[in-house]
């Protein structure tokens, strides 16, 4: 069995085994695709929210989202990181599918704000707003997670529902109350022969709540953790209209274990970090693999190639929350003997889609997941094309749609 530790130093828990709410009146759902004003390249997770609910989805790798709203006429508000946001009037008959293109955002340097200072006291100012930029008051959220699993090219099993996140204020700077609850999930497996190892995520949507690095501030943002980076100030950008500060870090000191390298995202006016992308330093590959690998079969091979996450918060009444997060790792396999490596690859991803500050009630421990839990093991398989009723869901891509059928379609053969 593969396992993968899950700590402040380690981001991701992963399992190589054996293989072996009701809704109201039903929603308006709108369907549509992000482009590239320019290229006509789709855009992958570009936010799609409803200005006046608040109900947030996130496009997926080929810019296409579908949005269940309560009613029309709509407006659409539709944010990319590089791009200008688009503000879209949806009219009382939409059409079947919207296409809505996004103008890359031209950064003006007599209107881009200069810092300074060094990029780490910019970077302390950033901590030091987290009370201001941040709620300051107890929150439940909607979110819709998916993590799947992928051997070579073709996928290992898709798990997916859901999730219910209770958060403390954030200025609080704790993170041991937040919880996260499953509503409803549901699980595909490959039975395919030859699939003798398959991969199994844990933690699930409790990551997010660990990487809520704002908020989880003993994971990276403490003065301690800083030391051992250096930082350096990239290029401008743009998220939506807001001018953002790029810095960039990278590891700076040896240690027993791996860090990273990635950027953290600044809104230029207000100092608040509005996304944060991070990638584990595979420069010693032994010391990416203690920070990854707790045991594994005798005779098997590990090669950890990535992992990277991408924690992006947005706006909301004058406040930032965690709006999504994104995990990737990938990871090469062999036995012993064998002349060819088998690479593995798992993705995780959350997206809130509504939220709520009035009357959130904290999930008790009973109710909610646990961060040794795997998603996959608390849901249930079952194929229904209703699954999700009513509620907002990251459309799968193309090639993950077709094979959540060929799953459904080998578990059926199996009964």
């Amino acid at each position: 069995m593969y396992l993968l530790k899950h700590n402040l130093a380690r981001l991701l828990t992963v399992a190589l085994l054996t293989a072996a709410a009701s809704l109201s009146a039903q929603k308006v759902v709108l369907n549509g695709q992000v482009f590239d004003a320019v290229t006509g390249a789709p855009l992958a997770m570009a936010l799609v929210t409803d200005s006046l609910e608040g109900v947030t989805v996130v496009t997926n790798d080929n810019g296409v989202f579908s949005l269940k709203i309560e009613s029309l006429p709509a407006t659409l508000k539709v944010s990319y990181l590089g791009y200008q946001k688009a503000i879209v009037e949806i009219p009382a008959k939409p059409p079947q599918k919207l296409h809505i293109s996004l103008m890359p955002a031209n950064i003006v340097l007599k209107d881009v704000i200069v810092w300074m200072g060094d990029p780490r006291s910019l970077v302390e100012a950033a901590i030091a707003s987290i009370p201001d930029n941040y709620e300051n008051h107890p929150s439940l959220s909607h979110a819709f997670y998916r993590e799947t699993a992928m051997k070579r090219q073709h996928y290992v099993y898709v798990a997916e529902g859901l999730v219910d996140m209770y958060k403390t204020a954030y200025y609080r700077g704790v993170i041991g109350r937040d919880r996260a609850a499953i509503v409803k999930g549901r699980r595909l497996l490959s039975r395919r022969n030859g699939d003798t190892l398959s991969l199994k995520v844990t933690g699930g949507p409790l990551q997010a709540i660990q990487l809520d690095l704002v908020k989880n501030i003993d994971f990276l943002l403490n003065s301690k953790e800083l030391d051992n980076y250096g930082m350096r100030m990239g290029g401008p950008a743009m998220i939506g209209d807001r001018p953002q500060f790029v810095v960039e870090f990278y590891p700076s000191a040896s240690l027993e274990y791996a860090l990273y390298h990635g950027r953290f995202y600044i809104d230029c006016e207000s100092l608040a970090f509005t996304r944060i992308e991070m990638s584990l330093d595979m420069g010693d590959a032994g010391k990416a693999t203690r920070n990854m690998l707790v045991r594994k079969p005798a005779g098997v091979r590990f090669k950890p190639r990535e992992l990277s996450c991408l924690v992006q918060y947005k706006e909301d009444q004058g406040k930032m929350y965690l709006s999504y997060v994104r995990n990737t790792l990938r990871f090469n396999c062999d036995w012993k003997r064998r002349l060819f490596s088998t690479s593995f690859t798992a993705v995780c991803e959350m997206a809130v889609t509504s939220r709520q500050t009035e009357g959130a009630v904290p999930l008790t421990g009973h109710d909610s997941f646990d961060a040794k839990d795997a998603f996959y093991d608390s849901v249930e398989y079952f194929k229904d094309p209703e699954f999700w009723e009513d509620y907002n869901i990251i459309e799968p891509t193309e090639s993950l749609d077709k094979a959540i059928d060929k799953l459904i379609r080998l578990a059926e053969k199996q009964k």
